[in-house]
């Protein structure tokens, strides 16, 4: 079969490689779709702190089961489903707590252990969603949409809420999506006008050019000097923590979506003075079979985010692409049935 392989920072290649053989309570899945995350560009870019090498990268995907046992989850061969891609110890404080997604020794596909971007790949059954019908490339935006949708679920957002998303990346616009579900009046800022575009398109009820306005101005006109109740920071840099700080309301929140690379320097007697509640989020938990539900009911259009469809034989020309995006790109897909 054929599988993208990057060896080390910066080289990445499409090999044969004998197909995977799945093991007792493992099922055998053919590839359909696979979507690059940012954390795969940082790891073919040498920019993933967690990733060694050589790695097949990849976790947000949909596949085909070509071979399953007997299961209680009423998963056969053909279906199309998806997965979740955190593999968790199960004996750490907090896999024993339940919350796996915080697990001491996680690993993502991807990133600690091999990806999905193979046309084969084996999975744990209990590890396997069933997509409800959903065509295979919406099925491959759920991962990335539950990200998102987890980081606004441990915001704890309610009804009325003016949210600001800094960041209108795949995983900012999926914190707005999921913010406008549980009904906030959500606004969304970044730098470049066609992710703006792309988020309005999408349900925001307002956007911001940082570059071009004045972010604290704004917000002030926006909420009549209140500031917002809820900052979602999905860029992953210290200005835009420190914005959401500054823009966030007094007893307002903050949820922490963007993995920053550098440290962050500010006086923490600003969380004391606002007495803001600070939330981080990692992974997803629990979230996928919920996500498919509401985007198999047509709530929400997410196939509206996937600009780019590579096809295998071109999936390093997409990496390189994602690698240089000027914003016109959003989630960018290979598919694996070309």
């Amino acid at each position: 079969m054929k599988t993208v392989f990057i060896e080390e920072a910066n080289k990445i290649a499409i090999k044969e490689v004998d197909r995977p053989v799945r093991k007792p309570g493992e099922a055998l899945l053919r590839i359909k779709y696979c979507g690059i995350c940012g954390s795969d560009i940082a790891t073919y870019t040498g920019n993933q702190p967690f990733a060694t090498y050589p790695r097949i990268p990849g976790h947000e995907f949909s596949a085909e089961i070509i071979e399953i046992d007997k299961n209680d989850l009423g998963l056969h061969e053909g279906m199309i489903v998806t997965a979740n891609p955190y593999f968790n110890c199960g004996t750490c404080y907090s896999c024993r707590r339940g919350k796996v997604n915080c697990c001491e020794d996680n690993q993502t596909m991807g990133v600690q252990r091999d990806g999905s971007f193979s046309e084969f790949i084996t999975m744990p059954i209990e590890r396997i969603v069933d997509g409800k019908g959903l065509d295979a490339k919406t099925l491959a935006l759920i991962e990335p949409f539950s990200i998102g949708y987890h980081a606004i679920n441990r915001g704890d957002l309610k009804k009325g809420d003016r949210v600001l998303v800094i960041g209108a990346g795949p995983i900012g616009i999926f914190a707005m999506i999921s913010a406008k579900l549980k009904g906030a009046t959500v606004y969304i800022a970044d730098v470049l006008d066609k992710r703006l575009k792309l988020a309005m398109d999408l349900g925001a009820d307002g956007t911001i050019n940082s570059k071009n306005e004045n972010l604290r101005d704004r917000v002030k006109e926006i909420t009549g000097n209140c500031g917002m109740d809820v900052c979602v920071e999905a860029a992953g840099l210290a200005d835009t923590f420190l914005d959401c700080i500054d823009n966030v309301s007094f007893a307002g929140k903050i949820v922490l979506i963007g993995n920053g690379k550098k440290e962050t320097t500010f006086n923490h007697s600003i969380l004391l003075k606002k007495e803001l509640d600070i939330y981080g989020s990692r992974n997803s938990l629990n979230d996928f079979e919920p996500l498919i539900e509401i985007v198999s009911k047509g709530l929400v259009d997410i196939s509206k985010l996937i600009t780019d469809v590579y096809s295998l034989a071109d999936a390093t020309k997409a990496f390189e692409a994602l690698k240089n995006n000027d914003g016109t790109m959003a989630k960018v897909l290979v598919s694996f049935d070309d």
